[in-house]
């Protein structure tokens, strides 16, 4: 028999791409009703060139999306920490900075993976996921001292969120605009047990992901998870379906075991984000200078999905228009799984019609 654990990670991470609005895709002969989520899908991308320099203004028309190889249109785009507008707007304001009204807003129809694009210009939301087991003993001072200036940085980010974990996952404070709160819930931390590093990632996924528009989770670790029931890949492969990027700052001490190191690329790298490995402390300040950079460079796409039979993984595909492509290199999640739902009564007995 599973333990129950493992059945409390299934319907975690069930719950978590579930809270996404379906649409229905209608059943062909004899066979049931198959829901699946196919409305908005939003990717945060970094353009760098080959010194690995962020490209800037860049325009809808230069970058080409594919889904599972079918061309995808372009519904809304913004830049770094600017407003993310409607491309028809953006086309017929000439590029104008200027933020959509309310009516235009209103025009829009409601998404599903990104929420309403009013909700998208508020800004990024910052879970913040700091590792306090007793691999921490050893500099827990400078690396509260590094949380705690990342948070100060973040001037342009809607809400921050603490959460601390060792053994357990503790939630400090609550996303919240108030930085004084998620600053005291930094400086109360203790270090102790040990780290159950993606059992507490798999939580943190969870919560951000019933919220809209762009989330970042930012994990500090210092060791190697030595505790969790939960396997990285399907931590990452639900962070991929939410759409919610991660980073990693970890230490020198993680970099020490191979597995830790390729399990924090391969994680980070799936979600569009970055994973550090500092030495001391000054490299942890860096690193985390480094992630506020990404995240006011990163562009704002997303796009409705046409037609597609795959109920299982999509891939995406993110590219530049030719003549660019070449130049310069693309980050972003590579790809999503619609939730499918349960047929409901009525699409079972429609399917038992003769």
């Amino acid at each position: 028999m599973m333990p129950k654990k493992y059945f409390l990670w299934i319907g975690l991470l069930l719950g978590a791409v579930g809270a996404l609005k379906p649409t229905v895709t209608a059943a062909e002969g004899d066979q049931p009703a198959f829901r699946v989520t196919v409305n908005m899908v939003q990717l945060n991308v970094a353009v760098t060139d080959n010194k690995g320099n962020y490209v800037t203004s860049l325009r809808p028309e230069d970058f080409i999306i594919t889904e599972d190889g079918i061309a995808e249109k372009i519904a809304t785009f913004g830049e770094g920490d600017s407003p993310v507008r409607r491309v028809g707007e953006l086309a017929a304001a000439g590029g104008d900075p200027a933020d959509l009204t309310k009516n235009q807003l209103a025009d829009l129809p409601a998404s599903g993976s990104v929420g309403s694009l009013s909700s998208m210009l508020a800004g990024s939301n910052v879970f913040v996921l700091f590792d306090t087991s007793n691999y921490m003993y050893r500099g827990f001072v400078f690396a509260q001292d590094a949380i705690a200036d990342f948070v100060r940085s973040l001037d342009t980010v809607n809400r921050i969120s603490f959460y601390s974990y060792s053994r357990d996952l503790s939630r400090s404070a609550a996303l919240t605009s108030d930085r004084t709160a998620v600053l005291r819930a930094v400086r109360t931390t203790v270090a102790g047990d040990d780290a159950a590093l993606y059992n507490s990632l798999l939580l943190t996924l969870k919560d951000a992901s019933q919220y809209t528009g762009r989330k970042v989770v930012v994990v500090f670790s210092n060791g190697p998870d030595n505790v969790s029931v939960v396997p990285p890949e399907d931590v990452a492969e639900l962070a991929q379906s939410a759409g919610i990027v991660i980073y990693m700052v970890s230490t020198q001490q993680t970099q020490l075991d191979p597995v830790s190191t390729a399990v924090f690329e391969r994680m980070t790298a799936a979600t569009g984000g970055k994973a550090y490995f500092a030495k001391n402390w000054h490299e942890q300040k860096q690193a985390f200078s480094s992630i506020r950079d990404d995240l006011g460079h990163l562009y704002s796409l997303s796009y409705y999905p046409k037609p597609n039979p795959n109920r299982g993984w999509r891939s995406i595909s993110v590219k530049l228009v030719p003549g660019k492509e070449r130049k310069y290199h693309i980050r972003t999640r590579n790809g999503y799984r619609p939730v499918p739902l349960h047929p409901s009564p009525d699409d079972s007995r429609a399917a038992d019609k003769p």
